[in-house]
């Protein structure tokens, strides 16, 4: 148990940061609101009405969205193999060689489909 205090107290360190950082610029900061400050969105442009329940936006977002998940998770896999690149040797080369092209696949799969084009 000795071994988790050090992580105990950063941790308390870290909450405690937080919490005086918030309170003290709550209490010092400028609370001067205006229209614009209070609207969603700040940029100076007035917002469009919306429908009531929310806009609604093209599958083509959606399908962009779950290919960067998809090869963002596949490409963090090679972080750990580039930690241990020479631990695991020929093998692993080769098993990573496998992945990159099984990844590379896919991706001039969806290439060729359009579903990476941005219409």
């Amino acid at each position: 148990m000795n071994v988790y205090i050090p992580i105990l107290v950063l941790g308390g360190v870290a909450v405690a940061f937080a919490v005086f950082s918030v309170v003290v610029s709550s209490v010092i900061g400028p609370s001067r609101y205006n229209r614009a400050k209070l609207e969603a969105y700040e940029c100076g442009i007035d917002p469009t009405p919306q429908p009531p329940g929310g806009g609604r936006f093209p599958v083509k977002y959606y399908l962009t969205a779950m290919l960067f998940i998809i090869f963002d998770i596949e490409i963090v896999f090679l972080y750990p193999w580039a930690v241990h690149l020479d631990a695991l040797g020929v093998f692993g080369l080769a098993a990573m060689a496998l992945f990159v092209f099984n990844v590379a696949v896919a991706y001039v799969y969806e290439w060729r489909r359009g579903g990476l084009g941005w219409e």
